[in-house]
């Protein structure tokens, strides 16, 4: 199951009638939770574990809590309109010392085995990146994964080696924290090692930023580099409008086809 239903809207989305070419040599720097990893089955699968384990503790102590479950399209549209865990919290029925418990254990387990194998590839993955890579575009990984995470899972599906490079964290954290100044430092990071790579000054006219959320935006902006924002991810379009990306498309298939030309 993908994470989210694109609008109805499938076509793209260009500021200014803008009008994305990939010439061959072109880079395409991508996130890679949202845009290739479906992760809304772990988020959700986490939360109700969260929520289990508060009404485990305090029936313990003989309370009831009056706890809500959401279900997963509730929580789901919560998270893309970026809702907080707070109030996911408050709206699950918890209250104050209950909420603190909640946050805790969700950030203890969300990276656990156990959840982590519910993520699944996002539909069309396959075709986009072999799409890019034989019309000869370089294919960068640019995460806040734990990138021995990211690049186990890229092992296990076989599509490592369509990846020129793979920059991630050591932070198994980093990933649902979602901080835009950590993926500026990436890409950062990432843009200068392509440059001398190719030894292009002017890299950035040769290059994307794709993402699903904010802080991929973000990171693009602030180091000059075009962005497309997907609707396939935990953000939804009416969020991601927000940031004014300078395209958006409903997920990596619909926004290769366009990047190409076809």
């Amino acid at each position: 199951m993908t994470g989210v239903v694109a609008s109805g809207l499938s076509h793209q989305r260009c500021r200014d009638q803008f009008t994305p070419v990939l010439a061959p040599g072109s880079t395409v720097f991508c996130d890679f939770d949202g845009p290739i990893v479906d992760v809304s089955e772990r988020y959700y699968s986490t939360y109700q574990l969260g929520l289990a384990d508060v009404q485990a503790t305090y029936q313990a102590e003989g309370v009831t809590l009056p706890i809500q479950v959401l279900s997963k399209a509730q929580f789901w549209q919560m998270k893309q309109d970026r809702v907080p865990d707070l109030e996911i919290a408050m709206r699950s029925g918890l209250q104050q010392a209950q909420i603190d418990l909640f946050l805790q254990r969700v950030s203890q387990i969300v990276n656990q085995p156990t959840l982590l194998h519910k993520d699944q590839l996002q539909l069309g993955v396959r075709w986009a990146l072999a799409m890019l890579q034989a019309k000869g575009v370089r294919l960068v990984l640019v995460t806040l994964r734990c990138q021995t995470q990211a690049v186990q899972i890229l092992q296990s599906y076989g599509l490592m080696h369509l990846f020129s490079a793979i920059w991630g964290t050591q932070d198994e954290t980093a990933a649902y924290r979602n901080y835009a100044d950590e993926k500026t430092r990436l890409l950062t990071a990432a843009l200068a090692a392509s440059r001398q790579r190719e030894a292009v000054s002017e890299f950035s006219c040769g290059a994307w930023m794709i993402g699903d959320t904010e802080a991929d935006i973000l990171a693009g902006q602030a180091t000059g580099v075009p962005t497309i924002a997907l609707t396939c991810g935990i953000r939804s379009r009416t969020y991601l409008e927000k940031f004014a990306p300078t395209c958006i498309y409903s997920d990596l298939l619909s926004a290769t086809r366009h990047l190409i030309g076809e």
